[in-house]
């Protein structure tokens, strides 16, 4: 009885010990405690985050409606399951039933599943089918994931021509955990997508590196960012405010370090904010009119071919899918101004970058193509040719690199 009453007073002791060492995980949790992100996850949130797109407001509809549907389901099997098992039980002197082969069972449990299906069926397929519509949209951006960020280009619309990055602004202080957290823990960003409300926008993604995926709760967006594809999506936010989401494709050792971040302005405030940026831009602009020497055009055609191109062609210019190699290739190899004629107008898989580039990236690329990998043609093109090309007058052949280089020390002199 002794040994039994030491080993019942260690059990208690442990005990305590439990829940003493569960207070100081509580105590210490509520000392780590912050708020809702601002247009992000909420603390202890167990539903969809509040939509403000038609789209998101359809799934979260889809969603609540399926999760009654299967909680009927479940009561109802369940519950004759139970019943079944309680009033017919052995004990009652019930006999089992011998049947085989009934009809009006077979038939119950082939409708009652189809009607299910269907129910669930038609609503889900309407909103898959708006979901891809991207149709008639009021601004373009395409989007592309970087090991471990995001690159943001305005393609069509208001503010067509912007380009920037958007990288995590958390500091690295509260990420090694030598400052407190805040409310926007990991998902803040430097630059952030800036778009006007109510406007309809088609977000392409693609990606430079691996596959990542650009998520926001908020507008029920979520695709997938492939390097060499190209996909499409839409949203069209009807309030204000600033709305977060991150990267949903395990891309890397800093994976949970790329969040998107969305700021939805008003018509008024986007039109300022347009401004800026372009003013920022044209601070920046290069010169069209200087002449450039082959090494300039090489070296900035480098940066402008991974930033556009390496994502389709790949880094080392062997091409992947649809994407030709250019190493070696014919286009980079032959007369210039086919070379010009692809860039500016496309062919095939490839898009135009009439509208994307400047005269003086279309001019450092196609430069950096021709001179590059197994590509050794000595000749290059100046931002004037292109502008040319631009008009209908394509070049006859771009400069020897002896001539450019002439060239360069004239306009330095």
């Amino acid at each position: 009885m002794e040994n039994m009453g030491k080993e019942a007073m260690k059990t208690i002791k442990r005990a305590l010990q439990g829940v003493l060492a569960c207070s100081g995980l509580l105590v210490a949790g509520a000392a780590l405690a912050v708020g809702d992100s601002p247009g992000g996850p909420a603390v202890n949130e167990i539903n969809l985050q509040p939509p403000v797109t038609r789209i998101a407001e359809e799934l979260y509809s889809l969603h609540t409606m399926m999760l009654i549907l299967c909680t009927v389901i479940f009561i109802g099997v369940f519950g004759v399951m139970f019943y079944s098992i309680f009033a017919h039980r052995k004990s009652k002197g019930h006999q089992a039933a011998h049947f085989h082969e009934s009809t009006t069972v077979e038939i119950i449990w082939t409708v009652v599943p189809f009607v299910i299906v269907v129910l669930m069926a038609l609503p889900a397929t309407k909103a898959v089918v708006a979901m891809k519509d991207t149709s008639n949209a009021d601004l373009t951006v395409k989007v592309t994931g970087y090991q471990w960020k995001w690159g943001y280009d305005y393609v069509k619309g208001p503010g067509e021509g912007i380009s920037f990055l958007s990288t995590l602004s958390t500091p690295r202080a509260e990420v090694n955990g030598h400052a407190p957290i805040t409310d926007t823990y990991l998902q803040e960003v430097d630059n952030p997508l800036v778009v006007p409300v109510n406007k309809k926008i088609r977000v392409i993604t693609t990606a430079n590196d691996v596959v990542h995926s650009w998520y926001v709760p908020a507008f029920g967006v979520k695709q997938d960012a492939i390097p060499g594809f190209v996909r499409d999506t839409w949203f069209k936010a009807e309030k204000t405010g600033t709305y977060r989401g991150f990267c949903t494709e395990l891309c890397g050792k800093e994976h949970a370090y790329m969040p998107v971040v969305v700021e939805v302005l008003s018509d008024d405030d986007y039109a300022k904010w347009v401004q800026t940026q372009k003013a920022k831009m044209s601070a920046a602009n290069d010169d069209p009119n200087k002449t450039y020497t082959l090494a300039e055009l090489k070296e900035r055609g480098a940066k402008v071919y991974a930033a556009n191109c390496a994502v389709c062609h790949q880094p080392t210019g062997k091409g992947a899918g649809d994407f030709p190699a250019l190493d070696g290739s014919k286009v980079a190899n032959g007369p210039i101004a086919e070379h010009v004629s692809i860039v500016l107008h496309g062919k095939n898989a490839m898009p135009s970058w009439a509208p994307t580039l400047n005269d003086v990236e279309i001019a450092s690329v196609i430069t950096f193509e021709r001179n590059s990998w197994g590509n050794h043609m000595g000749d290059l093109l100046q931002p004037r040719q292109v502008a040319d090309a631009r008009n209908g007058k394509l070049p006859e052949g771009g400069a020897t690199a002896a001539a450019g280089a002439d060239q360069g020390a004239a306009s330095g002199a």
